[in-house]
């Protein structure tokens, strides 16, 4: 299969990546999407081997920059992007009620975690929302959950009181978690890895009353090592599975 460049547009940030053999590499990350000066975005799209590559697959959750997006990779580099919605030929069936109201980044989820280990699958996508969606046993995408992501969470604490702080919390393995929190910052941050993954056990014992046995629990988005490791959450950590369901959506096309 020819390689692609694959483009995950989120809220708070855009991953790009190359898609090439069954396998995603060169991923980049571009803050804010569009609201990053040019050159960065540039850079990534080079980064990825842009000017190597075939197509692009665009998911994206923030329709007023997917144009620019477009325009860059036909201007840039030559390159015709497939943006992925509801009526894009995919690996798994959509069985849900209003299929145009599914997020992209959650149907690329779905497809990539069905290839990587097969359904019934549950995919945690730990971005500024936390989003759960299910695969079945028969390879459909079925719906899920939605919730506040970790920073809606501590944003929402800053915003909404006069003296909680604004407080960055950490990618990658929180480590050993403290008892208690012996600050401000401290007591936030507990409250939010605590309170997330007593919110990720109940919404997954949930949802596996539908899938039952054997279904495969994956783990993605910027936050999802920060709330899984060290954890006895069941949840592989899979860091570039939407780009990896994108390139997988390339192959099927």
């Amino acid at each position: 299969m020819s390689a692609c460049i694959v483009i995950d547009i989120g809220n708070t940030s855009t991953s790009v990546g190359r898609y090439e053999n069954g396998s995603v590499g060169s991923v980049g990350a571009v803050r804010g999407g569009m609201a990053s000066r040019p050159e960065n975005v540039d850079a990534a799209l080079q980064a990825a081997g842009a000017d190597t590559a075939s197509r692009a697959v665009l998911a994206s959750v923030v329709p007023a920059a997917t144009p620019h997006w477009i325009w860059l990779l036909k201007r840039l580099f030559g390159l015709e992007t497939l943006v992925l919605t509801h009526e894009t030929p995919m690996p798994i069936g959509i069985r849900y009620p209003r299929p145009e109201t599914i997020g992209a980044d959650r149907l690329a989820d779905a497809c990539g975690a069905a290839a990587r280990f097969g359904a019934p699958a549950i995919v945690a996508d730990f971005g500024t929302a936390l989003t759960f969606d299910i695969v079945s046993r028969d390879s459909e995408y079925l719906g899920g959950v939605i919730a506040p992501g970790l920073p809606l969470m501590t944003d929402y604490l800053h915003e909404k009181t006069a003296k909680l702080p604004q407080i960055e919390l950490a990618a990658g393995d929180p480590g050993a978690v403290a008892p208690f929190g012996t600050s401000t910052e401290d007591a936030m941050r507990i409250g939010a890895l605590i309170g997330h993954r007593g919110m990720i056990r109940e919404v997954t014992a949930h949802l596996l009353k539908t899938t039952g046995p054997g279904t495969a629990l994956c783990a993605t988005g910027g936050f999802a090592r920060w709330a899984i490791e060290g954890s006895d959450l069941p949840y592989r950590v899979e860091p570039d599975l939407t780009l990896f369901g994108l390139g997988v959506i390339h192959d099927f096309n």
